[in-house]
């Protein structure tokens, strides 16, 4: 069994004389604030790695540790600044007779950081903590300062040892959070303590048992690797590193089924498959082609998950929108009976493709291209000149995909092209989202627009799905005798829906070609 927590903390530099923290701006006579006597702990952990530390370079620890109030197996993944989610496991929940097998759950939640990598003992920590707790006037638990007196082992082979004394400051709660490290910091730094710039532990650890072999910390979201300043190429991986990175850091919320990060994990694909496409001049497409087909396939094993969460409810609202006297049958049980099946189905195909070795591929490739893009010559032009010429073209397209559905007679047809008009106007708004950090607010007009065009067409669409769905379930009503009315009139009102979506279209395609946003561009 796991529990998650979020703790968000700071870790410091302990002056010379190696005293805890007495806070005498926040503490001691008159003050709102006091610190209490916390306990004192004696913990003992090993730290699991990849031989190339694969989550030290992703900002994670995975730990076994004893003593304390929190005994077990902690892995740590990043949130942002200052904040962590910590995933335990209780000691001796899971053991097979060794006490060191990793719970098959937490090698999970790291794959997409270990991309299937052999987890191995990597460091021992040996730590005597003292706990002081920051409360307020009424007692109230503010945070905790641990005053943490740290040995430390290499388990890498080398044999190295280090030893420091370090603090570190969590907060309690999330909204107090900012407030409360803030001040503490202030009246910290007024005692001598410094900001530790190790990242955790484990990174200090290894650092200073054995020089040279802890990685640089991340890339900040943003930058690229292996590109010039300030050229198109720069853009274009900064977009594709932010992506690749939502992918890896979703993995873990989709296996434990969180809400949205399905969805979110599939719009990463979604947006790495368009930067591809739309800004391929400037890449090796031998390389990418690829990459493009394993993430319409992982983009579709994902959708079978997320499309039944968003008609299942469309269905339901639809439903809860009637007046009670027009809901006749078993309408609300048989939704419910429908959906049982289908979502049982597509999460077990959701847990199955993120298990496979196929994804763990697709991760090396992710990893590959952007730690060593394949960079073609236009990647080293400027901005304005690379930039715009994709986006127009992506934008010329998808003129002809809408064009060609307003002409095309109402029906299934229509229907498949207004789906492949959509899909054009995702790739323009990615295509945007890649050139706005170099073109301004051009680009932003043009998404925006688009995404408008966009959303009509994304209900016309889930339309078409609900009337279809809609349909088999008048079917099975009527099959063992019960009303199908309810279902008739929901049918009738979508399709009614997706009508208005039509009329609608030609004005919000108007809006979206009006000259200015592109000729910003082209100049």
């Amino acid at each position: 069994m796991t529990q998650s927590t979020r703790e968000t903390e700071r870790k410091y530099e302990v002056p010379a004389s190696g005293d805890a923290p007495r806070l005498p701006g926040l503490t001691g006579s008159g003050k709102d604030w006091s610190l209490v006597d916390g306990g004192a702990h004696d913990l003992d952990a090993v730290y699991y790695d990849t031989a190339d530390l694969r989550l030290l370079r992703a900002s994670a620890t995975l730990r076994r540790r004893e003593g304390g109030p929190d005994a077990g197996w902690h892995l740590k993944l990043p949130l942002g600044e200052d904040t962590r989610e910590e995933i335990r496991v209780p000691l001796g929940t899971h053991d097979r007779g060794n006490p060191h097998d990793i719970p098959e759950g937490l090698r999970d939640l790291a794959l997409s950081r270990t991309r299937g990598a052999r987890l191995e003992p990597v460091v021992r920590l040996r730590t005597e903590r003292t706990v002081r707790e920051l409360v307020d006037a009424d007692g109230g638990l503010l945070a905790e300062l641990t005053l943490d007196r740290v040995r430390a082992d290499s388990l890498r082979g080398d044999h190295g040892h280090a030893a420091w004394t370090e603090l570190e400051v969590e907060a309690v709660t999330e909204d107090t959070a900012p407030t409360v490290l803030k001040r503490v910091e202030k009246a910290l730094g007024k005692e001598g303590f410094t900001r530790s710039d190790a990242p955790s532990k484990a990174a200090r650890a290894l650092s200073e048992t054995t020089p040279g072999t802890v990685p640089a910390a991340p890339r900040p979201v943003g930058t690229a690797c292996g590109t010039a300043s300030g050229t198109a190429g720069e853009h274009v991986l900064a977009y594709l590193t932010r992506q690749a990175r939502a992918v890896v850091d979703l993995d873990p919320a989709v296996r434990r089924g969180l809400p949205d990060s399905v969805h979110q994990m599939r719009v990463a694909c979604r947006r790495l498959r368009s930067c591809l496409r739309s800004y391929r001049p400037l890449l090796d497409r031998e390389v990418t082609e690829p990459v493009r087909a394993e993430l319409k396939w992982l983009g579709g094993e994902l959708g079978a998950e997320r499309d039944q969460e968003v008609l299942l409810a469309r269905l339901r609202g639809g439903v809860d929108a009637l007046p009670g006297e027009l809901v006749l049958g078993p309408v609300s049980a048989r939704l419910q009976a429908w959906d049982a099946a289908r979502s049982s189905e597509a999460r077990d195909r959701t847990l199955a493709a993120l298990s496979s070795p196929r994804y763990v591929a697709l991760l090396e490739a992710l990893d590959r291209l952007t730690t060593h893009p394949p960079l073609r010559a236009k990647a080293a032009r400027k901005p304005a000149k690379v930039l715009p010429r994709a986006l127009l073209k992506e934008h010329d397209r998808l003129a002809h995909r809408v064009e060609r559905a307003l002409r095309t007679p109402a029906g299934p047809e229509r229907d498949a092209a207004f789906h492949e008009a959509r899909k054009g106007a995702k790739r323009v708004r990615y295509a945007a989202e890649v050139a706005r950090p170099a073109l301004g607010g051009a680009a932003k007009r043009l998404a925006k627009r688009v995404k408008a065009v966009q959303e009509a067409l994304g209900d016309h669409h889930d339309s078409v799905v609900a009337r279809e769905t809609l349909r088999r379930q008048a079917v099975a009503a009527h099959r063992v005798g019960e009303p199908g009315f309810t279902w008739g009139l929901l049918y009738g009102r979508e399709q009614a829906g997706a009508a208005g979506r039509e009329r609608e279209l030609p004005q919000l395609w108007r809006a979206a070609t009006r000259g200015d946003a592109r000729k910003a561009l082209r100049t």
